[in-house]
């Protein structure tokens, strides 16, 4: 059985920062797409990035493109979301995601594409 689990979220300013960590279990983790979703209060979950099983492919959300870096530990089995020059826009429910199947690229952009899911992690940013 795939878990996901979520943690690294808080409170923090504006401009700073937070590493999200998602630890995997149940598969084999290298196997599979990654990505982290966000969704604020009253909104739809939307990608925040993705990375592919052959970790040097990721996909950045527009609005976190040079202050946002996905990276995984295949070793570890855990995928990480460096979160710097944070602003009130981020604060939202992160939430972790792994595919169905086995390999493909980075441009699974929606929650459809996924089927294993965290639990959130809560990130708030103060201004």
């Amino acid at each position: 059985q795939v878990q996901l689990v979520e943690s690294g979220g808080g409170l923090v300013q504006a401009g700073g920062s937070l590493r999200l960590s998602c630890a995997a279990s149940g598969r084999t983790f290298r196997m599979y797409v990654m990505a982290w979703f966000r969704q604020a209060p009253g909104k739809e979950r939307n990608v925040v990035a993705t990375i592919s099983w052959n970790p040097g492919r990721t996909h950045y959300a527009d609005s976190v493109k040079g202050r946002f870096a996905i990276s995984r530990d295949n070793v570890k089995n855990t995928v990480y979301l460096q979160m710097d020059n944070l602003n009130p826009e981020d604060t939202a429910v992160y939430y972790c995601a792994q595919r169905l199947n086995p390999y493909g690229g980075d441009s699974y952009l929606t929650p459809d594409d996924y089927a294993y899911w965290g639990q959130g992690t809560q990130v708030t940013v103060s201004s």
